[in-house]
């Protein structure tokens, strides 16, 4: 590990329950191994950023979202007692993640969010963050049903 590192933990926080147990397990790893959490969320904002149709309220509304989903994180980080900074940028989470794992030991996410096709086995943010982010990733499965 790079000696410049601050000992951060990234989780993704889009609120789904797939993000909710990664942000549990990264809260334990976190106390366990004495390090600062980065909560970090996009916007993801597809084709409403080119629509000449009210675009600016959907974002101000997705942006109001997403300051809600990190406060949730924030409030859960907090009632353990552990440092933390947050991150919210305006785009692909998947980006705002691999960016934020240059200054990172570990990212974790959870293996599908609010986005795309339930079915898939892997969401497309957790895969990206396999292949491009800057430090181990860590991907949380769903919770375990009946038979699966």
């Amino acid at each position: 590990m790079n000696e410049q590192l601050t000992r951060r933990i990234v989780v993704g926080v889009d609120g789904s329950p797939d993000a909710a147990r990664a942000l549990a397990w990264a809260i334990d790893e976190a106390k366990r191994r004495d390090m600062t959490m980065v909560l970090v969320h996009g916007v993801e904002v597809g084709a409403i950023a080119a629509s000449p149709y009210g675009g600016g309220a959907v974002l101000e509304q997705l942006e109001a979202s997403g300051k809600r989903l990190l406060e949730e994180a924030v409030a859960a980080v907090s009632a353990e007692g552990l440092p933390f900074d947050c991150v919210m940028e305006i785009g692909s989470g998947a980006h705002a993640l691999i960016e934020a794992s240059r200054n990172a030991d570990l990212v974790v996410v959870g293996s599908r969010g609010h986005g795309g096709f339930v079915g898939m086995l892997l969401g497309s943010v957790s895969n990206a963050c396999t292949h491009h982010a800057h430090c181990p990733v860590v991907i949380i499965r769903p919770e375990r049903t009946n038979g699966t």
